[in-house]
């Protein structure tokens, strides 16, 4: 999955009932593809969603070797 389709998945998380009153998506600027890839599995978790192979979505870390992955 590319970033803007891990953060399209995030939006759409974002209004779901379980994250209502609180921010889901802002922390996303500060992660790497790595680790918003599993930040946006953990968020689907949480809801029940389907993973939508966001744990795929790990090319183009933009060489951060995972920089912060495991930190949600």
């Amino acid at each position: 999955m590319t970033r803007v389709e891990l953060l399209e998945r995030l939006q759409q998380l974002q209004h779901m009932e379980k994250f209502k009153g609180r921010d889901i998506t802002t922390v996303s600027a500060f992660l790497s593809q790595e680790a918003l890839a599993n930040h946006v599995k953990v968020c689907e978790d949480a809801v029940g969603a389907p993973c939508r192979d966001a744990r795929h979505g790990r090319q183009g870390s933009g060489g951060r070797d995972g920089a912060g992955a495991g930190t949600i």
